[in-house]
């Protein structure tokens, strides 16, 4: 192998080498196999649903497989905290940022939307009539199960994913397209974009509705973080964040 076949990344050299078609591979089987784990809805205790429980394992072993036919390790997709104070600081300034403005985007839609009949068919299913209006906004309930769910965020649901999409397809893709254009240190180019389209795409099977689209957008947020850190670390904690924040706003606004 030449030296311009390789190029560093991570803890060791990563292979340029094939990087677009093993990740167009793996993301195809990945997808594939996601819509049919979906479909599963039995539950276990401990375990919860099935399904989604495969689509983790499926997320984290993914780039174990391929690491290892491809001869790296998870270290050269960015599978480490380092540096956590940049990682953890991004995390903080996205959090701060875009937190607020997410909350008060989330409230008006809803004010709006579930008053109007053009605009309610944006809303997901069943949604305006569980939505009290700002008139009943009261404290979320946290208990053990949101507690829970918080855990189950950020270990069985954010990391895999973070891993999967960004950590991994992302570093692929960098490899075969590497961004031309750079803000604060992060890549913005196709591979960011395609990273996020497949984030998107994946989505979609889980209730089979082509909002989940909209998911495009923390994808591309996500996928810049892991290029400004070389970590997954920031968009580990902010994806998590963005999940609890949803369930905190729907607690506080449902009826």
């Amino acid at each position: 192998m030449t030296a311009d076949e390789r190029t560093l990344g991570g803890s060791g050299a990563i292979t340029t080498q094939h990087a677009g078609r093993d990740a167009l591979i793996a993301w195809a089987v990945v997808a594939v196999l996601v819509l049919g784990f979906v479909q599963i809805k039995t539950t276990l205790p401990l375990v919860g649903n099935i399904g989604a429980a495969l689509v983790a394992v499926l997320f984290l072993y993914t780039p174990v497989i391929v690491a290892k036919f491809r001869k790296e390790d998870l270290d050269d997709y960015a599978f480490h905290a380092e540096p956590i104070a940049r990682g953890l600081k991004f995390a903080a300034v996205a959090i701060l940022l875009i937190f607020p403005i997410f909350v008060v985007g989330y409230i008006g839609f809803y004010e709006v939307a579930c008053k109007s009949d053009l605009l309610a068919h944006l809303v997901p299913r069943g949604m305006c009539v569980k939505y009290g209006g700002l008139a009943n906004l009261h404290p979320p309930r946290l208990d053990a199960s949101f507690l829970e769910f918080c855990a189950l965020q950020l270990v069985v649901v954010a990391l895999p994913e973070e891993l999967f999409f960004r950590g991994f397809l992302l570093g692929l893709l960098e490899k075969r397209f590497p961004p031309r254009r750079r803000f604060l240190g992060g890549g913005v180019g196709l591979a960011l974009v395609l990273s996020a389209a497949a984030f998107a795409i994946v989505h979609i099977p889980k209730d089979g509705d082509p909002r989940a689209l909209a998911t495009f957008f923390p994808g591309l947020l996500f996928g810049w973080m892991r290029s400004a850190t070389s970590s997954i670390l920031a968009g580990t904690v902010t994806h998590a964040g963005s999940n609890i924040l949803i369930k905190l706003l729907e607690s506080i606004t449902q009826r």
